[in-house]
């Protein structure tokens, strides 16, 4: 492959990583579907490149390594969200209390329940 077509391979993957670097800043998680596909091909054509060992290679990979923290983070904060709302349900549903001898007690909840106003 000519010199040229590897730097253009790596420019554009540079430019897709940038993408997805501010989409994951930005929380924009529909930006990051559609860039991933983009993101595999060029790589993949990277791959087949029989190049060892270029500085243009250690900075897309200093960049995907940046990339990778980002989306491990994001996954945490989304596990973390998810958790949380799970937890939240839980207490709509029952009430739990310790008693003297330290043994768990759960209460349904009632889903009905309104308050009445009497004039």
């Amino acid at each position: 492959m000519p010199k040229t077509s590897e730097s253009d391979l790596v420019k554009s993957l540079e430019d897709v990583l940038e993408l997805e670097r501010n989409a994951l800043v930005q929380g924009d998680l529909d930006c990051l579907h559609h860039t991933a596909p983009e993101k595999e091909k060029l790589i993949g054509a990277i791959n087949d490149l029989d190049v060892l060992d270029s500085d243009e290679l250690i900075r897309l990979q200093r960049k995907v390594e940046r990339n990778q923290a980002l989306l491990n983070s994001a996954a945490e904060g989304i596990r973390a969200v998810a958790n949380r709302m799970a937890e939240l349900r839980r207490v709509r549903q029952e009430f739990s209390t310790y008693g003297a001898d330290g043994q768990r007690s759960e209460f349904a909840v009632r889903h009905q329940a309104k308050l009445e106003k009497r004039a």
